[in-house]
């Protein structure tokens, strides 16, 4: 599926800007005036069309029937939420339209043999093994996991457990769901005579960082660790001090050294002010590896961006170095581990 190759190049953007945006707007606007105002890619402007999905799988739909039924979008930047963008992703395929999530994490997103859906973020098994090899090193032999029933808690924990058996770690008890403090109190009597020493939290915000506040108040001081859906300033705000020293595997450090990292942050707060976060990184790439997908083909059309994207080989994004595997997954060297020190989220040294 193509456009003329005249006119504006329009990339749709789905995501829950009202509810969660996470600077990822911005993000991707910046990376689209970068190129706008360097001459466009082959010759043509960059032009966004973005949509709200709610976060909702029924709103998700209805986006991603509008993008697909757009002969002028050749591309998606989207969805969010795991158990929104797997379901909508057939929508892209059967159109013959690229999507490419920078957030989705579950692993079954890519499991389907669809030729159209890519990611450029790790997928859970990518996360998960980097933080149980942390937690192992840390010397961690007992933990509970703590997880959301959807398809993102339910990936993560999946893929945590089985990477922590094989670096030595024992899971100990998984449980997703506590009803109040004393239900806590209770879990915590058990898993102290399980000999329990550590959480894997596999939750997205702000609920993750509330079990660890509501660790606190029961006097559970074990140390935490997390997956990407809980990189946030709200971790250590919300937490509090529980929260000390709780490492989340991630993307994107601003800790990173490399040229275009410190140009895109530079460029960045110039814009809007504020520091770019894991998302505002992941946009940006996202617009960037579209816009040299196109380049490379000399057409801005969906095949022919699927077909360089998995061409991709190291491609130096702000986020890391992107690969892209035959099914769309981005093999990249890419997870970070973050710990929160002082109350703050910085990159594990």
């Amino acid at each position: 599926m193509g456009t003329k190759d005249k006119g504006d190049i329009i990339l749709g953007v789905a995501w829950p800007f009202e509810s969660n945006n996470s600077l990822l707007k911005e993000g991707v606007e910046l990376a689209v005036k970068e190129i706008n105002d360097n001459g466009g890619v082959i010759g043509r402007r960059i032009q966004l069309v973005m949509k709200d999905d709610q976060a909702s799988v029924s709103t998700g739909m209805a986006v991603a029937q509008s993008f697909a039924k757009n002969p002028q979008i050749i591309a998606v930047i989207g969805h969010r939420s795991s158990f929104v963008s797997v379901p909508v992703s057939r929508i892209y395929e059967e159109a013959g339209k690229v999507m490419l999530s920078p957030a989705t994490t579950a692993p079954e997103l890519t499991h389907k043999g669809y030729r159209y859906i890519f990611r450029n973020i790790p997928d859970d098994g990518d996360i998960a093994r980097k933080v149980a090899i942390f937690a192992s090193r840390q010397g961690h032999q007992r933990m509970v996991i703590y997880y959301a029933e959807d398809s993102y808690g339910i990936g993560l924990a999946n893929a945590f457990e089985d990477h922590a058996k094989e670096a030595g770690i024992k899971i100990v008890d998984r449980i997703t769901y506590y009803g109040d403090q004393k239900d806590l109190e209770r879990l915590y009597d058990k898993w102290k005579a399980l000999d329990f020493d550590g959480i894997f939290i596999a939750y997205a915000m702000p609920d993750g960082a509330e079990f660890i506040a509501d660790c606190g108040r029961v006097g559970i001081a074990v140390p935490f660790f997390a997956g990407n859906a809980m990189d946030s300033p709200l971790l250590a705000r919300i937490g509090g001090e529980p929260a000390e020293g709780t490492t989340v595997g991630t993307i994107f450090s601003a800790d990173d050294p490399r040229e275009e990292v410190r140009r895109f942050i530079q460029n960045f707060t110039g814009e809007y002010h504020e520091l770019p976060g894991s998302y505002s990184a992941q946009g940006y790439d996202a617009v960037k590896l579209l816009a040299t997908a196109i380049e490379r083909a000399g057409a801005a059309n969906s095949a022919a961006i699927a077909e360089q994207l998995r061409q991709m080989e190291n491609w130096p994004g702000v986020a890391g170095y992107h690969s892209f595997d035959n099914n769309g997954n981005d093999k990249g060297d890419l997870v970070v581990l973050k710990t929160i020190r002082d109350g703050r989220l910085q990159e594990y040294k």
